[in-house]
């Protein structure tokens, strides 16, 4: 469970001032949706990675599965609120097909 937390929380410092400056509007905006879209997908692809090698750490799976429902949420509200900064957002990131 401590390793678990430990790759949860391995985006470092560095990483989420650079998604923060990308993605917000400024440097201490980091509950806007897009910045939490951009952090999970950075932590998604973590520990994507890191089931690649790790086949049967089926705790961390479970925590991988709900980062990807939250950004599911987070895109869906995004897509109701602002159509554009949802289809900038989703080509930026490279995600949805």
């Amino acid at each position: 469970n401590e390793h678990l937390e430990e790759v949860l929380n391995h985006i470092n410092h560095e990483d989420k001032k650079e998604i923060v400056a990308k993605y917000g509007k400024n440097e201490q905006d980091t509950g806007s949706t897009e910045v939490q879209i951009a952090m999970l997908t950075q932590k998604i692809a973590e520990l994507t990675e890191h089931l690649k090698s790790n086949k049967k750490d089926f705790a961390t799976k479970r925590g991988l599965l709900m980062m990807v429902g939250r950004r599911k949420g987070l895109l869906s509200y995004l897509k109701s609120k602002d159509l554009e900064g949802y289809r900038s957002l989703v080509k930026k990131l490279g995600i949805r097909g």
